[in-house]
């Protein structure tokens, strides 16, 4: 158990790092790649966790997340969105590389504040300690990709990854989680993809850009 719990803080550790990697890296392809990162990330830890306490459950969770997240949503999201979306070699922030990393670490001090008392509540799973904290550090750095993101399909990759960090927590919490709610995961998280991409090419095929914070100013052609 000690091995295995030693081996989840090092997954964990990497979880974070890709996950504020997708804040602060500037091209939109190099934050998919590191989306996809987060959720191998994801996978290892539902496997690990599913080996030292023997359950089905999280195999089928690590399977379900690596055919979803790692292969289909990325592969929905070029095909959907568009080759020229990806191209581009910038993309535009609210906040600096610096002052984001900056805002990034308070946000992990307070998910791991607020864990604590989570941690102490659930002794009585020894992943917890890990996966809790870790889980709720995701969520906060999904909802600051949302915040300081102006691409479409970035704001979409951050909602994914709060998304897997709240799987991230409960998978050390509950392990024995319904097949059935997985599968209907499975099937909602590429249908969201494939249509919020569809609409994002739509955009850029009208306008010739996906930045959202321009996209607020444009007004309806007669």
């Amino acid at each position: 158990m000690q091995t295995a719990l030693a081996a989840d803080g090092f997954i964990a550790a990497l979880f974070v790092v890709f996950g504020l990697a997708t804040i602060v890296t500037r091209q939109m392809l190099g934050t998919l790649y590191f989306f996809m990162l987060h959720a191998v990330a994801l996978t290892a830890s539902a496997i690990l966790i599913g080996v030292a306490l023997h359950s089905t459950e999280l195999y089928w969770v690590a399977l379900i997340t690596f055919t979803t997240k790692v292969i289909a949503v990325p592969l929905v999201l070029r095909w959907s969105a568009g080759e020229e979306v990806y191209e581009r070699r910038e993309v535009d922030q609210v906040l600096s590389i610096p002052r984001s990393v900056l805002v990034a670490c308070v946000l992990a001090l307070i998910a791991w504040i607020t864990a604590n008392p989570l941690v102490h509540a659930a002794a009585d799973r020894p992943f917890a300690v890990v996966n809790l904290p870790t889980g709720l550090m995701a969520v906060f750095f999904g909802a600051m990709t949302v915040a300081v993101r102006r691409e479409a399909v970035a704001q979409l990759i951050g909602i994914l990854i709060m998304e897997s960090g709240a799987f991230f927590a409960s998978i050390a919490i509950v392990n024995e989680l319904s097949v059935l709610a997985e599968v209907a995961a499975a099937v909602d998280v590429p249908i969201v993809a494939l249509v919020i991409g569809l609409l994002i090419r739509s955009i850029h095929r009208v306008t010739g850009m996906t930045r959202v914070g321009l996209l607020a100013e444009l007004k309806e052609r007669r």
